[in-house]
């Protein structure tokens, strides 16, 4: 009898086990959550602005991890976004401007949400993830946004505008430009104005709108399909001009506290190719077309933008209540991220569009339900095309051979862990691109940034002198950014003849000099050498592990 009970309990102690086993073998893999943000560069309150009123953001930055010194691969969106989502960096699958299809170029690359798709998970995508039209609906999406669940309709708006004497101005405008420059002047020459504030709903314009859809669906998702994952890409617009936003946001702030630049002007030395004239903003009906923003519109358009930052933050904090609500927060992965930074006047100029720190750096933050380290922000350099190996490492998939970048799960239980040696960015002359990034159109040419354009070519032509090629500054002149723990090297190159020494060089100290203001290159040759060594060795080179 005793023997008996003895092979009883044994037995009863392996059922148990193989229960518990059973188990962990079909616990359901985490959601994902992940959101875009355009044009946002780290202006919250949890990266040490003082004003900025992020309240939803700063608690997910003091639940999660806030990376501190994230870079994008290239400043503008298409490129940036497509090598994200792509895992690979923007010559390797050659998108370079906004008007290249990475499916064109890349037709066999395996994207973050395709991935996902084909382990398992429901993808979909409410707003801007991919760039505008290249939203690879075939491959990534395994079902999209139903728009009936929003139990409204929304209407459009005009130019993304709300008030109607601004969609007349965008009207009347863009027409005018069509009519003199057909489809060329659909591609941003004709704007109305550059913000605009009205006390409408949060749903009036497109991101409120988003947000309302991505909750709506993931209830869906997971009232129909409780046991399969979902991998929600959800983007946002602002705070990407036009600065739109219910009044309400605008009032959280005190004009009076609102500082503008005082670096107004480019890098002392510094590369005459590696800054714009604000070509962007310059189309918005209310800019000049040339000269100085003026320092009232200067606080204007500041006010604006963290306006409409302040928007997004509300409708993110929307969406992760509505996954406590639901329950399942304590099984999803957030990740929130911008494409690339932005020029508030830094330089003297308004916009994305460089190679230097305030357009490549961008916020950073992740949330993960089981991280060991939390409200513990880390200085690890990371990069945008990390996010893709480090998603797949948190949900326990393979990674696909392409990817270019390295995960950095690890820095979420480790946040000091010794990391990557230098990040790496890029950008085609931005003093003779259109803001895109695409060659210089004849619209352009022939409008008002007629003038613009010739004055930035001459400061060119003085300083490289002989080395001046029009078609070589605008068609093939690359910019290749490293940044390392102290500093950032620019090094601008014919990228036909990536052999071929420089044609310029430009070093930034970001330990006596954290915003860039003077060029160091000539006085410090052999601080110059060392990086060049460093920058030849690639990403690969300097990925963490590595000996520099």
């Amino acid at each position: 009898m005793n023997r008996l009970f003895q092979l009883l309990c044994f037995l009863m102690i392996c059922a148990s086990c193989t229960s518990i086993n059973n188990k962990q073998k079909t616990k359901k893999k985490p959601n994902i959550l992940f959101i875009a943000i355009d044009d946002l560069r780290p202006e919250l309150g949890s990266y040490d602005n003082s004003i900025a009123v992020t309240p939803h953001l700063d608690q997910l930055s003091a639940q999660g991890m806030q990376f501190n010194r994230a870079y994008c691969q290239q400043a503008i969106c298409s490129p940036s976004r497509a090598s994200a989502m792509t895992g690979a960096r923007p010559e390797t699958i050659n998108v370079i401007e906004n008007y290249t299809y990475f499916r064109d170029e890349n037709p066999d690359i395996i994207t973050l949400p395709q991935h996902f798709k084909e382990n398992g998970y429901e993808t979909m995508n409410c707003g801007k993830v991919y760039h505008a039209k290249y939203n690879d609906p075939e491959k990534s999406w395994s079902k999209k946004p139903d728009k009936k669940l929003l139990g409204y309709k929304f209407k459009g708006l005009v130019g993304g505008y709300a008030l109607k004497e601004n969609q007349e101005i965008f009207k009347k405008n863009k027409a005018e430009m069509i009519a003199k420059y057909g489809k060329e002047a659909k591609y941003g020459l004709g704007m109305g104005p550059a913000f605009e504030c009205v006390d409408v709903p949060d749903n009036t314009y497109i991101d409120g709108m988003n947000a309302d859809l991505a909750i709506a669906n993931i209830k869906q998702m997971i009232t129909e399909q409780p046991d399969k994952p979902f991998f929600m890409g959800l983007g946002f617009i602002s705070p990407h001009l036009n600065f739109v936003a219910p009044k309400k946001y605008w009032d959280l702030y005190d004009r009076d506290q609102i500082k503008i630049s005082t670096q107004t002007e480019a890098p002392e030395n510094g590369a005459a190719m590696g800054l714009h004239a604000s070509f962007e903003l310059r189309t918005r009906a209310n800019i000049p077309n040339k000269g100085k923003i003026g320092d009232d519109l200067a606080t204007d358009l500041i006010h604006s933008y963290l306006a409409t930052s302040s928007y997004v933050d509300a409708q993110i904090g929307k969406v992760i209540q509505a996954l406590k609500k639901e329950g399942i927060l304590d099984n999803t992965i957030i990740m929130v991220w911008s494409d690339h930074g932005y020029h508030l006047g830094e330089m003297g100029i308004w916009g994305k569009a460089t190679n230097y720190e305030i357009a490549t750096r961008v916020p950073l933050i992740v949330w993960t339900p089981d991280q060991k380290s939390r409200g513990v922000a880390s200085d690890a350099l990371v990069e945008l095309v990390d996010m893709y190996p480090t998603l797949c490492d948190l949900a326990g998939l393979d990674l696909p051979k392409h990817l270019e970048g390295q995960s950095f799960a690890p820095l979420l239980d480790q946040p000091q862990l010794p990391w990557k040696k230098a990040a790496f960015s890029q950008y085609p002359t931005p003093a003779l691109r259109e803001w895109a990034a695409n060659p210089l159109s004849k619209g352009m040419r022939e409008t008002y940034f007629g003038p613009l354009i010739e004055e930035v070519e001459q400061k060119i032509k003085d300083q490289m002198k002989e080395d001046w090629d029009r078609a070589l500054f605008e068609n093939d002149i690359m910019g290749y950014a490293m940044r390392n723990k102290d500093y950032r090297l620019v090094v601008w190159k014919n990228r036909k003849q990536p052999n071929e020494a420089p044609l310029y060089v430009e070093l930034y100290d970001h330990k006596n000099d954290p915003t860039e203001t003077k060029n160091i290159a000539d006085s410090s040759p052999e601080i110059v050498a060392q990086l060049m060594a460093q920058m030849d060795k690639g990403w690969k080179g300097n990925k963490a592990g590595k000996e520099i």
